[in-house]
């Protein structure tokens, strides 16, 4: 046998065994590092999570309560807006904040692949549906503040219901894309996710493939537009702005800036932190975690602290539907 037939031939083997070896180690499961803490910390955090998941889930179940039971605010687009925002928040959260809080205990920090690829897929099906939500929100009040007469017309209850089931079918396609492109790529070690859920960027870093394909879908897909949303929002927020300036009551102006106020409060905390993250890809800072814990842990609780402290309406319905249960009770 020659030399090169001998050559030939243990170079087939190598190959081989580099094959079955890459196939060995093709990764079944993620370790999720969690937040950077002080260990000395670990029972505190675990607590302030804890009771920030539990009012999140109870402030946004008071909400939806609160526009089911109310006649007066389940008839109309805003608040049946506001409704479906809620319900969002609360699935959120129990996407992201329990893994946290199992980050804090002694618990395994394992997830499997398909937990991994579920978890992702929900978070950014429910994020994405939530930033069209919120664009809808802003045109909803554009139309009520600078169209009055024609806003019945032009936003019903039939066309809220098409708004709203296109946004949720949109973003179920945006999550389907994210998590297959994503999780087409072959994993095969190292697994130790640095992030406190599996996100885009931080399983990207893992893959054992070239992610410049990924990298660019993330930032046209997600960046750009959740950026485009968010000018939309401002546009209509800056016509309304205009408009306001034109009522010439103390008390329009007065409503009409805190209807306005409060939703352009929790756009402005969930729109910054998502751009700062997803227009940076190939970003690696470790601020990153602490940004993200804003709109994945602090928008969804304080979604029912604002629209219910700063909204008029909303605390007039909880003052009817109290006295009303008291009168029951009064009568039996």
């Amino acid at each position: 046998m020659s030399d090169f037939t001998i050559h030939l031939s243990r170079l087939q083997k190598n190959m081989r065994r580099n094959k079955n070896t890459s196939l060995d180690t093709t990764v079944t499961n993620f370790i999720l590092l969690g937040l950077s803490h002080p260990p000395n910390l670990r029972t505190l955090l675990f607590l302030v999570f804890f009771i920030i998941y539990i009012l999140t889930q109870l402030g946004n179940l008071l909400i939806l309560l609160t526009v089911w039971a109310d006649p007066k605010l389940h008839a109309r687009p805003m608040y049946i807006l506001l409704g479906v925002l809620s319900f969002l928040d609360m699935w959120l959260s129990s996407v992201i904040v329990p893994r946290i809080i199992l980050s804090f205990t002694p618990a395994s920090k394992s997830i499997s692949f398909g937990g991994c690829v579920a978890q992702l897929y929900f978070f950014h099906f429910l994020g994405s549906t939530q930033c069209f939500l919120y664009t809808l929100m802003a045109y909803d009040r554009y139309l009520a503040i600078c169209q009055p007469l024609r806003y019945p017309l032009l936003m019903n209850g039939r066309l809220c219901t098409i708004l709203v089931s296109g946004a949720w079918v949109a973003g179920s396609i945006h999550g389907s894309i994210q998590a297959t492109l994503t999780f087409r790529l072959p994993y095969c070690g190292p697994n130790q996710v640095d992030y406190f859920f599996c996100d885009i960027p931080a399983v990207l870093r893992l893959a054992c493939a070239d992610t410049t394909v990924n990298e660019l879908v993330t930032f046209v897909d997600i960046g750009v537009v959740a950026a485009s949303c968010f000018i939309l929002i401002l546009l209509s927020y800056g016509n309304i702005v205009h408009a306001i300036l034109k009522i010439r009551t103390a008390d329009g102006r007065r409503r009409a800036v805190s209807t306005c106020g409060s939703h352009l409060t929790v756009v402005t905390v969930y729109y910054v932190p998502c751009i700062f993250i997803y227009l940076r890809p190939g970003s690696k800072s470790p601020l990153d975690g602490a940004v993200a814990v804003f709109y994945t842990v602090v928008t969804p609780l304080l979604n029912p602290l604002i629209y219910t402290l700063r909204n008029q309406e909303v605390k007039s319905a909880l003052k009817r539907i109290t006295a009303g249960r008291g009168t029951v009770n009064e009568n039996k």
